[in-house]
């Protein structure tokens, strides 16, 4: 039989040297003679090229609770730590004493199924999965764990999810929920409302960095997408923001005047304006909705309120469209005159006549 190919068994086994000369010994998996002689050739040419094939590589069996170590401490310099940190915390609850080598299709789409079972959204759990995914990606690109593992986590596929929510207040709900609103959140909401910015936009806002009072300009260099935003202020915000309180010491527009601190969240005094305004079903985010919303209904184009909410494309923003039914109405009118026009000229050869000597 070929050099360096022999049997145990009904299985091939190959044989070949290291590029320091040290023979490596390596089950092909496989009774077929050719198929192992394949893999013994292809092992040969990748340490010629300098390239340590999987098995002389020495990969310690991590735990997934080392892996998300390192991998939170890599995502830091993300501007998505924060959630990803708390994704983190929920990961290893579950997966954190694994070997890494221990992860398989099965034993994610089986997590998959309790978190749905639980109540779960599918929205929560494909990023709880695109997380660990992606944790997973930079281990393998760390040498923490091996190809196989990095292959069988890969084949997870996320869950159908419907993004479509659309929840918007009316202009009434839109001044109740302002009027019941405690004074250190009332200009974040009203922010909200006349900017759709998100909430981490605006709790994150400093006015040498992004507000822009003479020129009247919101900025946000570093958006959800990674893109520069400008966002033009009107009356109702530039008044707003004139009347806050700024201090020389806090960079940031808004912050708790008792330790001169940003907010992190106000999610229980939004949540307590929510219940005296009596609005229910309603989210912070869905003031960036109401925004929206009102700015089509008014007749604004679609691409133009997708470019001021910082959408990549204008699939996200499509969502808005049937709320201008006028609008489009009007748009399909003026076919009206212009399809009229060429039907009379043809309908009237005398017209048509004096038309094109003229």
């Amino acid at each position: 039989m070929g050099k360096g190919l022999f049997k145990r068994g009904n299985i091939w086994w190959l044989r070949y040297s290291d590029g320091n000369g040290k023979i490596i010994r390596e089950s092909s998996k496989t009774t077929s003679y050719r198929d192992a002689e394949t893999q013994r050739i292809k092992r040969k040419k990748d340490i010629r090229d300098g390239n340590e094939p999987e098995p002389i590589k020495k990969i310690q069996n991590y735990t997934f609770n080392q892996l998300a170590e390192e991998y939170l401490k890599w995502c830091e310099r993300q501007r998505s730590f924060r959630s990803k940190r708390g994704f983190l915390v929920q990961l290893v609850k579950t997966f954190g004493h694994y070997r890494l080598r221990q992860l398989t299709t099965q034993l994610l789409e089986q997590f998959q199924t309790e978190r749905i079972n639980k109540g779960n959204k599918p929205a929560t759990v494909n990023r709880l999965i695109a997380t660990l995914k992606h944790c997973v990606n930079k281990g393998y690109q760390w040498e923490m764990l091996p190809e196989q593992t990095f292959k069988r986590v890969k084949q997870v596929k996320l869950l159908e999810e419907n993004n479509m929510r659309l929840r918007y207040l009316s202009k009434e709900e839109c001044q109740i929920l302002l009027s019941k609103c405690d004074n250190h959140i009332r200009p974040i909401v009203l922010t909200a409302l006349h900017s759709g910015c998100r909430k981490g936009e605006i709790l994150n806002l400093k006015w040498d960095n992004n507000v822009d009072l003479k020129h009247g300009f919101i900025l946000l260099d570093i958006t959800k997408n990674g893109e520069r935003r400008e966002i033009p202020i009107n009356d109702t915000l530039k008044q707003t923001l004139n009347g806050i309180t700024r201090r020389l010491d806090v960079p940031y527009v808004f912050y708790d005047v008792k330790t001169g601190k940003p907010y992190k969240d106000i999610k229980r005094s939004f949540a307590s304006a929510l219940r005296r305004a009596k609005i229910h079903d309603f989210r912070f985010h869905d003031l960036r909705h109401t925004f929206a919303s009102h700015l089509i209904m008014a007749g604004v184009d679609i691409t133009t309120v997708s470019r001021l909410l910082g959408h990549k494309s204008l699939t996200m923003t499509l969502r808005y469209a049937h709320l201008a039914p006028s609008h489009m109405a009007n748009a399909v009118s003026f076919l009206d005159s212009a399809l009229n026009e060429v039907t009379q000229k043809v309908h009237n050869p005398r017209k048509k006549e004096l038309t094109i000597n003229g």
